[in-house]
């Protein structure tokens, strides 16, 4: 009898730590203008994420979604503060303009919520410095998500370049870009504020240049660069009249030089990373493609496997985080990495604007 009573215990305790292991990630989601939104709607669902709540004071928006992902209208909100009146989500997912994210977070951390938003930080040195003290004064998390985190390839290349397998790293170039976002269709909201350079920060400068930024502040383990120069162009200047659709950024740091090519002119839809070190040369073409070359030999085309779990996709990733099992202190999506993300792309912007090198402190 002894036996089976404890065999039953044990059997409670498994299911009981299974249950825990599995429990969803608890969402409350601020906006739903930003076109990635589709990624967190298809978690909701497949059940991979417990929904308590949208903040969209858009009908357009709010029709359109509850539609398409037959939400409840008990889901939806006016705004933010009203929906965590009613919620206490483990996290608060910002879907809107960049230059909004400043309010989530002044409305969550105070409620001791933590917040994801998709990339950049923000669009001011100004408004993420204030983001950082409120996630320090509050003990919360605040995280940024970019599609590149979630490479296997940029994850490899990571990997093999601290462990020295192509040596120093001088020169890293990043071409990140399409052939626009009115040309591939996005949604009307969504270009309201991506094409507007105070909600948005620039146009193809912030919106392609940041994922540079992120990269090669990844690489170089969070230094600051020693300075930052830009060029941009209106190519377009009919389709995009108030930002630049075109930008290429230089990095220079103490013994690497970084180069990020952001365009809304790409003949093709493109996101790749080039790390030229002194003993070889890693390029991730793709997600899941990485090309390599040492010395004089051809060049090696290696296809990989997804990354490890938590690092497939934001989701189990901030889960990971939230619940103690990943520190986030200089991942691609931590803090530290997207205030200076967001430095450089400021420094960026004047430096075209004034047609002079910008000095970083």
């Amino acid at each position: 009898m002894k036996k089976i009573l404890f065999l039953i215990a044990l059997l409670v305790t498994l299911s009981q730590i299974k249950a825990q292991e599995v429990k969803p990630l608890e969402v409350a989601i601020a906006g739903l203008s930003h076109d990635h939104i589709y990624g967190i709607l298809q978690h909701y669902k497949k059940g991979t994420i417990k929904l308590l709540g949208i903040a969209e004071a858009n009908p357009v928006l709010v029709a359109k979604f509850k539609k398409s992902y037959q939400i409840p209208d008990s889901l939806f909100y006016k705004d933010l503060r009203a929906l965590l009146k009613n919620k206490h989500p483990e996290v608060v997912m910002a879907f809107n303009a960049v230059s909004e994210h400043i309010n989530v977070v002044r409305v969550c951390a105070p409620l001791k919520i933590n917040v994801m938003v998709e990339k950049p930080l923000a669009t001011t040195v100004k408004d993420a410095e204030e983001i950082v003290a409120l996630a320090k004064n509050n003990s919360i998390q605040v995280l940024t998500n970019y599609e590149t985190t979630w490479y296997a390839s940029n994850q490899n290349v990571y990997q093999q370049v601290k462990a020295n397998a192509v040596g120093d790293v001088v020169k890293m170039i990043v071409h990140d870009g399409h052939q626009g976002p009115k040309e591939i269709g996005c949604s009307a909201e969504f270009l309201e504020w991506l094409t507007d350079p105070i909600k948005n920060g620039a146009g193809a400068l912030t919106d392609f240049g940041c994922y540079g930024a992120n990269l090669m502040t990844w690489l170089m383990n969070n230094q600051m660069p020693i300075s930052v120069s830009a060029v941009t162009h209106q190519i377009k200047p009919t389709v995009y009249p108030k930002v630049d659709d075109d930008a290429t950024i230089i990095l220079e740091y103490p013994n690497a030089t970084g180069i990020v090519e952001a365009s809304w002119n790409w003949p093709f839809s493109i996101k790749d990373l080039e790390v030229f070190g002194k003993k070889g040369y890693l390029q991730a073409v793709n997600g899941n493609t990485l090309r390599s070359k040492n010395g004089n030999n051809n060049y090696d085309i290696l296809k990989l496997e997804q990354s490890e779990k938590n690092y497939r996709d934001y989701v189990p990733y901030v889960t990971a985080v939230l619940r103690g099992e990943i520190k986030p202190v200089n991942d691609l999506s931590s803090l530290a990495n997207n205030l200076i993300v967001v430095k450089i792309l400021n420094a960026a912007k004047e430096s075209a604007k004034t047609g002079k090198k910008v000095m970083m402190r």
